[in-house]
């Protein structure tokens, strides 16, 4: 590879980390920037700071400390990173949902049940969004669980603020895992429902199909890393994680420690018995806690974990 090819690679992978706030399949994509705004300034209202919104919501700390700084950079290093060595593989999705499809085919022939677009389309929506948030949660479950996998995963929690970049304060490792999980639900739930269409299944126009992630992005995703309380009515906590309920999961409390490890739905942690409301809890302080921050200050030792 030629000092051109990197250069244009690592161009590539900031257009594409500051392409998120124009993509309408990321959190912080600026319309539901401004959908966050809003609900923001509803918090801003209820619980009537003794300061102007504007300092409530860009406190300096938060935006422009030590530790949003490192979000920042992870932010732009991952666009690289995907750029060099995912996103060669992410076709790997269409490859699998096809041998799957074919597999099925051989096995079992076409499905004699005929099932119309509007329902399959719908039925695929639905599965996709529980099948990935499902595996997430597992796939989170086994980050906070194995040492060596929680010595990557400790990056994240090593924030001591919350902005909602630091969404995007993961270490390339875990970041690699997330996207080939992703590579196989996609694939496998997009293979099924391929087959089950008696093969009038359009891969290519259901890509896009992203109802359920639309709606938890619109309605207080970018909350969950700030310092934003914004909660969800008791028995909407035991179905949805509130912004409130993932930041208890960034808590330095050890009452704290792996808990609430759901992305959008808290059944799981429900089922697990890792599920903590809103209500359970008090004032919150973000990070790792006691001397285990140092080891995260900067960029270098987050990049490079020592333990």
């Amino acid at each position: 590879m030629t000092v051109t090819d990197i250069y244009l690679k690592v161009t590539e992978g900031f257009e594409l980390a500051g392409g998120y706030f124009i993509d309408p399949n990321k959190r912080v994509y600026f319309g539901f920037l401004i959908s966050t705004l809003l609900l923001a300034f509803l918090v801003y209202a209820s619980t009537r700071p003794k300061v102007s919104f504007f300092k409530y919501l860009f406190n300096k700390k938060v935006w422009w400390g030590n530790s949003p700084k490192v979000d920042y950079l992870f932010l732009f290093l991952n666009g690289v990173f995907k750029v060099v060595f995912i996103g060669p593989f992410l076709i790997l999705g269409l490859y699998l949902s096809f041998y799957i499809k074919e597999y099925l085919l051989n096995h079992f022939d076409y499905p004699t049940v005929v099932i119309s677009k509007f329902w399959m389309v719908l039925g695929y929506t639905l599965v996709l969004f529980v099948v990935k948030d499902l595996s997430s949660f597992l796939v989170h479950y086994l980050f906070h669980k194995v040492p060596f996998l929680w010595r990557f995963h400790k990056v994240h929690h090593a924030a001591t603020v919350l902005n909602p970049i630091t969404q995007y304060r993961i270490h390339p490792i875990e970041l690699l895992v997330n996207n080939l999980k992703g590579i196989f639900v996609f694939g496998v739930v997009t293979g099924l429902f391929d087959y089950l269409a008696n093969g009038a299944f359009n891969v290519l126009a259901i890509l896009g199909v992203n109802v359920f992630g639309f709606v938890f992005m619109a309605l207080g995703a970018n909350l969950r890393h700030s310092h934003v309380k914004l909660f969800y009515p008791e028995w909407m906590e035991s179905i949805f994680i509130s912004p409130v309920q993932h930041q208890i999961h960034h808590s330095q409390n050890p009452k704290h420690f792996d808990r609430n490890l759901g992305s959008v739905l808290s059944v799981w942690d429900n089922l697990v018995g890792t599920l903590i409301k809103s209500k359970d809890t008090g004032a919150i302080r973000f990070g790792l806690g006691g001397k285990e921050n140092k080891n995260f200050v900067s960029f270098w030792q987050n990049l490079f974990p020592k333990n």
